[in-house]
C-alpha cells in the first residue's frame, strides 16, 4: 500500500505539522521543497541517498534494485511535495514508502531477496558499513582489513537468515536509530509487535554471530523465524 499524503485544508491551523517542522529540520527541508525552493529536494536527496540505498539493498538483495528504487521514492516525495503535512518525522514517512516499495518489488519479483556471498562492486561493502563498523569496534587495534572484509559477509549472511519483517526492523533500529513506536508507523505494526520483531530477531543474530566473533568460526544458516 502506497503511503498517502495528509493534507489540510488551505488556511487551517495545524499544530503537529507546526511542532515537528519545530523539531525536525528534515521536515522543514521538505517544506521548502514544497515550496520549490531551489537546491532544497537536492539537499534532501544527498542527505538520504546512501542510508536510503543500503536499507533498500539489504531488504531485496540487489543493489541495482535497491538504487532503482531509491530513485522511485525521491520521486514519489517530489510528486507528493505540494501536499506534504507532516504527521511524523521525515524519516518515517520517508522509510515507510521504502518499505512498502521493496515489498511489492519482491512480490512483483516472485522471489525472496538473495544477496550474494562474495565481496563484488565496492558499493556493496558500502551498503554493509554501519553494522560492520559497530561490531569491528568490538575487537580492538587487532582487527585488519582483511578481518573487516570477512565480517562483512558473515553479516550479511547472517541477516539473510532474517525474515522480511525482521530485518527491516533490526535496519531501522540499527542504521537510523529509529524507537519502536517510529519503525511501528513505518512498518504498519503496533510498537509491542517491533519489539518481539527486534528481540527474536536480535537473538537469532546473537546465535550466527557470535561464534564468529569468539573464535572466526562461522556458524551461518538455520531458518527465519
Amino acid at each position: 500500500m502506497d503511503q498517502e499524503v495528509p493534507t489540510v485544508t488551505r488556511g487551517e491551523f495545524d499544530p503537529l505539522a507546526s511542532q515537528l517542522a519545530a523539531r525536525d529540520p528534515d521536515v522543514r527541508l521538505m517544506l521548502e521543497v514544497g515550496k520549490d525552493t531551489p537546491g532544497a529536494f537536492e539537499a534532501l536527496v544527498q542527505r538520504y541517498q546512501d542510508r536510503l540505498v543500503g536499507i533498500l539493498y539489504h531488504l531485496v538483495g540487489n543493489l541495482q534494485e535497491a538504487e532503482d528504487l531509491s530513485q522511485d521514492v525521491f520521486l514519489r516525495i517530489y510528486k507528493a511535495r505540494k501536499g506534504y503535512r507532516p504527521r511524523a518525522r521525515f524519516s518515517t514517512w520517508l522509510f515507510a514508502i521504502a518499505h512498502n516499495l521493496a515489498l511489492n518489488h519482491l512480490r512483483g519479483k516472485g522471489r525472496k531477496p538473495t544477496v550474494p556471498i562474495s565481496g563484488g562492486r565496492g558499493t556493496d561493502s558500502q551498503a554493509m558499513a554501519p553494522i560492520v563498523q559497530q561490531l569491528a569496534s568490538r575487537e580492538g587495534s587487532a582487527s585488519s582489513q582483511m578481518r573487516k572484509v570477512e565480517l562483512t559477509d558473515v553479516i550479511r549472511q547472517a541477516l539473510e537468515v532474517l525474515g522480511e519483517d525482521q530485518k527491516m526492523a533490526v535496519l531501522l533500529s540499527k542504521f537510523e536509530e529509529m524507537s519502536y513506536a517510529e519503525i511501528a508507523e513505518v512498518m504498519g505494526r503496533s510498537p509491542a509487535a517491533v519489539k518481539s520483531l527486534l528481540a527474536r530477531a536480535r537473538n537469532q543474530l546473537r546465535e550466527q554471530l557470535e561464534p564468529y566473533l569468539a573464535s572466526g568460526q562461522r556458524n551461518l544458516g538455520g531458518t527465519s523465524a
